[in-house]
């Protein structure tokens, strides 16, 4: 057995077991991530689709997935590859991709407008070896790095990423603990120390989906952007104020009113310098 670093969780994992995240088991009494370059998404997207809106407008990048997640939201849109029942069948079919094979794509798209490598679809923390790795190499060959997270990462793992990634989407998916713990199964603490100390290292921008009745109130949404304003450059982190559509496991209301998503942006933006909507 061995204890899990990655995140809040410190999962106790047995030899041969996966932990909560069903991304990292224990080998020989370490700790290792049973998804390394196992690979179940693989796409060239538009940059904006991140999203990410203020760095390098116009531009495509790789995207990559693999499989597993250290949350459990019940409105996730890529369920297959993070927590559902399929997650370990998917993890079977999953197509083994070197680090040093996923540059050479990257390289090869290069004439299609492709900037680099964007991590994201899953959880990529859960198998931040990899990201590692890969971004250490994209690095070398002059491309950039791109992290789309969710931010339930102890610092310590996000140090070892830091040196590579050029920019990050970070997932600020309300602004009570309970919410975070109630409805995701996390820890608002962690996130928010995670995006504190990734906003002085890269360009940042976060994302919060607005759910009816979950994370919908003008309050939160002043104390969240309040919040944000707070960090270093903190008035000029973009934020994404997105749009919930019914799915998964919460189909029991309906999308958000998009007059609501509206309003929340205009009331962010009485702090924030870049606010956007999403799925309007």
């Amino acid at each position: 057995m061995a204890v899990c670093e990655v995140c809040f969780r410190h999962c106790e994992i047995k030899e041969g077991n996966l932990g909560f995240c069903k991304a990292r088991t224990c080998k020989e009494g370490k700790v290792i991530p049973y998804n390394y370059g196992k690979i179940t998404s693989l796409a060239l997207d538009p940059i904006e689709k991140k999203p990410l809106k203020r760095f390098y407008p116009g531009s495509r990048i790789i995207s990559i997935g693999s499989f597993g997640c250290n949350l459990r939201c019940p409105f996730c849109q890529n369920n297959e590859i993070s927590w559902s029942d399929e997650v370990l069948l998917m993890a079977d079919q999953a197509s083994f991709l070197s680090p040093e094979e996923l540059v050479k794509i990257a390289l090869k798209y290069r004439e299609y407008g492709n900037i680099g490598v964007a991590y994201t679809y899953n959880e990529p923390l859960v198998g931040y070896e990899y990201v590692r790795d890969c971004a250490r190499l994209v690095q070398e060959a002059g491309m950039k790095n791109v992290l789309v997270s969710n931010g339930t990462a102890e610092l310590s793992v996000l140090e070892e990423i830091l040196p590579y990634i050029d920019a990050m989407n970070i997932d600020l998916k309300g602004f009570t603990d309970e919410y975070y713990t109630g409805l995701l199964k996390g820890n608002r603490g962690q996130v928010m120390a995670f995006i504190e100390e990734a906003v002085k290292h890269c360009h940042v921008e976060l994302t919060t989906l607005i759910i009816p009745g979950e994370n919908d109130t003008v309050e939160e949404m002043k104390q969240m952007s309040a919040w944000i304003a707070s960090l270093e450059n903190g008035r000029d982190i973009p934020l994404h104020v997105s749009r919930f559509f019914p799915c998964f496991h919460m189909r029991d209301r309906s999308a958000t009113d998009v007059k609501k998503v509206y309003e929340l942006a205009q009331i962010a933006r009485e702090n924030l310098e870049y606010v956007y909507t999403g799925n309007c």
